[in-house]
């Protein structure tokens, strides 16, 4: 008989939207995403999450440092910069750091880029919390719109896949946890949702 297959792994590199800020630990997208590849016939293990709340993309470049990582893993994800915006930190220290941060997500990846994703940034400018604390709806959205689209041009450029997510941020306002910030599990499941095709499409390429 052949031997089993051990299930996929998967690398979910990020902050407050990966490890899924005020919702249950079932609940942040990959986890959510991890139950929707099961159903659909891929196994594939629990989630590996090295993200924190607050993460900017140099905090998560040391927390990799600080990890106990065991590549190659069959899947890596990358979602990272709403701190960056926050600070009011520059475009281009992001770019450089997350260009860095990218080329250390597809050697985790055993240098299959195929098998990396990206993941955007959502408009936290449209939450409750935002709206009380008075904050430039219209500016923060061009700046995570930049930053965006600078992930999206060097993930293009590296032949990884980009998943943009910031519309479904946009189009339910109201989906959010109690702290009126980060998002609900509803919209999680919204997220993981529009990853899983990506996903799939990455862990169906050979090793």
């Amino acid at each position: 008989m052949p031997a089993s297959r051990s299930p996929l792994r998967h690398l979910a590199l990020g902050d407050s939207y990966t490890v899924g800020e005020a919702v249950a630990a079932n609940a942040c997208w990959p986890a959510v995403l991890a139950q929707q590849l099961r159903r659909g016939g891929v196994a594939v293990d629990e989630p590996c999450l090295v993200a924190v709340t607050g993460w900017t993309t140099d905090e998560l470049a040391r927390g990799m440092d600080q990890a106990a990582l065991a590549p190659p893993y069959d899947l890596v994800t990358l979602q990272i910069g709403v701190n960056n915006q926050y600070r009011g930190r520059s475009l281009d220290e992001y770019a450089a750091q997350f260009a860095a941060l990218l080329e250390r997500a597809i050697a985790l990846a055993g240098g299959r880029a195929a098998r990396v994703l990206v993941v955007s940034i959502p408009d936290w400018g449209v939450t409750p919390f935002a709206r009380e604390q008075g904050r430039d709806a219209a500016r923060t959205a061009r700046e995570l719109d930049d930053f965006n689209a600078c992930a999206r041009g060097l993930a293009a450029s590296r032949g990884v896949r980009f998943v943009d997510i910031t519309p479904i941020s946009r189009r339910h306002p109201g989906l959010v946890a109690a702290d009126g910030l980060h998002p609900s599990a509803e919209q999680y499941a919204l997220w993981a949702d529009a990853i899983a095709p990506a996903a799939r499409a990455a862990l169906s390429r050979q090793p």
